[in-house]
């Protein structure tokens, strides 16, 4: 199976509506791992790796959210896939 890996940087009104939780539910249900995590100047910064076919769909419902978040933009930076088991929630850095 092909794997493919993506940087995000999230902008927007991410922070305190539970963007991480979802974002942890969305993965697992997708079958993608990685990790996600709030960065201290209010955006929330993830790994996403799987199918590219699952990736690009996680790039899609990472525009839309959980019900409270206004994501604005998303930056991201093809990356080099690390072979993770699953997909995590991190502490802020």
């Amino acid at each position: 199976m092909t794997v493919i890996a993506r940087h995000l940087i999230i902008h927007g009104r991410v922070q305190g509506v539970f963007y991480r939780n979802w974002m942890v539910t969305a993965a697992h249900d997708l079958g993608i791992a990685g990790w996600v995590r709030n960065l201290m100047n209010g955006t929330v910064e993830a790994f996403v790796e799987g199918s590219p076919e699952a990736v690009e769909q996680m790039l899609q419902l990472a525009h839309q959210g959980p019900a409270a978040a206004k994501v604005d933009r998303i930056v991201v930076q093809d990356v080099r896939e690390e072979g993770l088991p699953n997909f995590q929630k991190r502490p802020t850095t």
